[in-house]
């Protein structure tokens, strides 16, 4: 599995009682982590049995310190080099189970090393059986910079899952990824402009939002279309039809990465030839088995394969679409 995480971090992972702007909170425990979407990515792939390589860009501030912690976890980085400081993700989990995330800013990155970094992908994809490219792009980066990696991963012969931010993901799907799995806010930020994005999905008719999204990212270009719903499931569409597949109960203890773990289970799934229905239920129970572990990417296999038992799609009409 070949991880295309351009836009690298650490995680700073802060408990506390609660959140109160203007005040001065005290942390209950911190912890430091390699981040970004890509590294939760490699982490979860790495639990369930496969051997991730994360291919990204390295600033020199910082660097060593990522180097150090993608060390400890035996994740293995092929990287091309840049000026600047690595950025920092900061997430506040409150008592009451309430998250808050503030993304730092990546360091600039010109346009060659953004050709380096293609030529590392093009150089590192052949035998790999999976790309996934994830996560955001730091600044310097051309917005289409996904659907050239997409591209690449196809003329290598490797299916490609793109996991991105709505702009990036647009500019992705006309070269048809073999699946996207943006969660609904996501989505529809594509699709409709909304802008915002929640940790966990709020409004009516979740479900049915989440599809017709499904639905429509599939039109556009997706091959496989998975848009996620947090706590309420997530929607499936393909030429074959849509289904929704209902969450798994867990008692979440952090939801960060979740999507990134779905990510993960869906490449290892895909990898092994499964099904379109069986690649997302491998997904979500990777992504409900890591909510229950303190550390974005973190879970237990064993959890993600009971919990793999306990899923469930629903197929929709297609009048209901």
């Amino acid at each position: 599995m070949l991880i295309a995480a351009p836009n690298l971090c650490l995680d700073i992972t802060i408990r506390l009682a609660a959140l109160v702007p203007g005040t001065v909170a005290r942390a209950g425990s911190t912890d430091t982590s390699a981040g970004s979407k890509g590294v939760n990515v490699a982490r979860a792939a790495k639990s369930i049995g496969a051997r991730p390589v994360i291919a990204g860009f390295l600033p020199h501030g910082n660097g060593d310190r990522l180097l150090q912690l993608l060390d400890e976890e035996q994740l293995e980085l092929q990287h091309v080099p840049v000026d600047g400081e690595l950025r920092l993700a900061t997430i506040l989990l409150e008592d009451s189970g309430r998250v808050t995330m503030v993304n730092g800013r990546g360091a600039f990155v010109s346009t060659q090393r953004w050709q380096q970094y293609a030529e590392l992908v093009a150089q590192a994809a052949p035998g790999r059986h999976v790309l996934v490219c994830s996560g955001s792009l730091p600044p310097g980066l051309p917005t289409d910079a996904y659907r050239r990696l997409v591209q690449i991963g196809h003329l290598a012969g490797l299916p490609v899952i793109v996991d991105a931010a709505p702009d990036v993901l647009r500019d992705a799907l006309p070269a048809e990824p073999d699946l996207v799995s943006p969660n609904l806010s996501e989505a529809e930020g594509l699709l409709l402009g909304r802008v915002g994005e929640e940790v966990d999905e709020q409004g009516d008719d979740i479900p049915g939002r989440a599809v017709e999204a499904a639905v429509a990212l599939h039109a556009r270009g997706a091959v496989r279309a998975v848009v996620t719903a947090g706590a309420h499931g997530a929607a499936l569409a393909t030429s074959a039809g849509s289904w929704w597949l209902p969450a798994l109960p867990v008692d979440v203890v952090n939801p960060i990465g979740a999507g990134d773990c779905f990510a993960a289970g869906a490449a290892n799934a895909l990898m092994a030839g499964a099904d379109d229905l069986d690649i997302v239920r491998h997904g979500m129970s990777v992504a409900a088995a890591a909510c229950e572990t303190p550390t974005a990417g973190r879970l237990n296999p064993a959890r993600a394969a009971a919990l793999f038992e306990m899923s469930t799609a629903e197929p929709i009409p297609a009048a209901a679409r």
